[in-house]
């Protein structure tokens, strides 16, 4: 493998296979001798199906080698025809940015699958190009529209819809090609599922956020007080058959807490006896208490658990109930010292591959930088460089 001024010929006409090769004259782009090390070059040879065959072509322009964890790399960063490819160590550079076909004819990445938590309310956040720029990812879930006391929703419950820094940041956002996810709740502040008074107040007020910002998905973080209220429950399902009604098209992903077996099934079980069916379930698996557990490993095993609640709930087939999944890990150390680490999030990518998950998230953007003595929820507590979570979420194909 070398690069070379285009010309058309067949040598440089490639194709991404869905099975995970990239192909040219009836071969396979290969790493010689199946090595795993920095600086192993890349070649043509008969397709085999091994793991040196085996590329994931991400939302960032890297073409990455799952085996070794390395992305196809220009040697020395040199530009000159003739000059060969090999695999190193991903670092973001020049030398490492292709464009590459889609696979199959279909897409190379899940764009609103992939939409970390970005939160204005503290945390000093970060752009969103910056962001975007550095990683390929494009959509972010803003964070949080809650309730101003009254069924009214604001930013925060005291920001605008319109107007103000979140307003400002979806533009940017939809400026470079994406767009965002707002997210109605979390875990502190006002939740406009408890202070509407009705099911058709509740759809009334998540309906202005939608017509606000012409919306393609909205996201449901029912945690605290509000989950525990059957009421409240109720109210929330019975709110997002009108929305969905009334919106046809509409993402509706609604986001809850997990214990390490799975999550309480409560929602799940009411949503599906009123007939309410969403477009992500997602549990967010972290805060189950303690230090110096493998949190990849527990995010699995409570997914695998969301798993059993949708196939009882819905009565889907397992690949019916993980399409209907999803994650919202946390990067770094939690609020109960839990570590989850870069590596982590590489074994929850791995599940969602090959699950096919509906929503791959985190909380949040703010936090994926190393810490430099800044604001409370500005970084992650572990030692990385900046966006390294994003870059990992960004290689998702859905």
């Amino acid at each position: 493998m070398q690069i070379y001024d285009c010309n058309g010929t067949a040598a440089q006409q490639w194709t991404v296979g869905g099975d995970g090769t990239v192909r040219a004259l009836g071969k396979c782009l290969d790493v010689t001798g199946n090595s795993t090390a920095d600086g192993a070059k890349a070649q043509l040879w008969t397709c085999t199906g091994g793991a040196n065959q085996k590329w994931t072509v991400t939302a960032a322009h890297d073409i990455v080698n799952p085996q070794a964890d390395k992305c196809l790399d220009v040697t020395d960063d040199n530009p000159a025809n003739g000059t060969r490819a090999q695999i190193w160590s991903c670092g973001g550079g020049a030398n490492q940015k292709w464009n590459a076909p889609a696979a199959d004819g279909g897409g190379t990445s899940a764009p609103m699958a992939v939409a970390p938590y970005l939160y204005n309310g503290w945390g000093s956040p970060p752009s969103p190009a910056t962001i975007t720029r550095a990683t390929g990812v494009k959509w972010f879930t803003l964070a949080f529209v809650l309730s101003n006391g009254y069924c009214n929703p604001q930013w925060d419950g005291g920001r605008p819809l319109t107007g103000g820094v979140d307003q400002q940041t979806i533009g940017t956002v939809r400026a470079g090609g994406g767009d965002v996810v707002p997210s109605f709740g979390g875990y502190s502040g006002n939740k406009l599922e408890s202070s509407c008074g009705s099911a058709g107040e509740l759809a009334a007020a998540y309906q202005k956020v939608i017509g606000a910002y012409g919306l393609k998905a909205i996201d449901i973080d029912l945690e605290a007080d509000a989950y525990a209220s059957a009421t409240v429950q109720q109210r929330t399902v019975d709110a997002l058959r009108t929305v969905k009604a009334g919106n046809p098209g509409l993402k509706v992903y609604v986001t809850i807490g997990t214990g390490q077996s799975g999550p309480d099934t409560s929602l799940i079980n009411r949503a599906a006896a009123s007939g309410l069916t969403v477009d992500a379930w997602t549990i967010m698996p972290f805060d189950f208490g303690g230090a110096g557990r493998n949190m990849g490993d527990l995010t699995t095993q409570a997914a695998e658990g969301l798993k059993n609640a949708l196939k009882n709930a819905y009565h889907y087939s397992d690949d019916q109930a993980y399409r209907d999944m999803g994650i919202s890990s946390m990067n770094g150390v939690t609020d109960q010292n839990e570590t989850v680490t870069v590596n982590d999030f590489r074994t929850i990518l791995a599940y969602a591959q090959a699950h096919h998950l509906a929503r791959l998230t985190f909380w949040s953007a703010n936090r994926d930088r190393p810490c430099t003595g800044g604001p409370a929820d500005s970084c992650s507590g572990v030692s990385q460089s900046d966006w390294d979570y994003t870059r990992v979420l960004a290689a998702y194909t859905g």
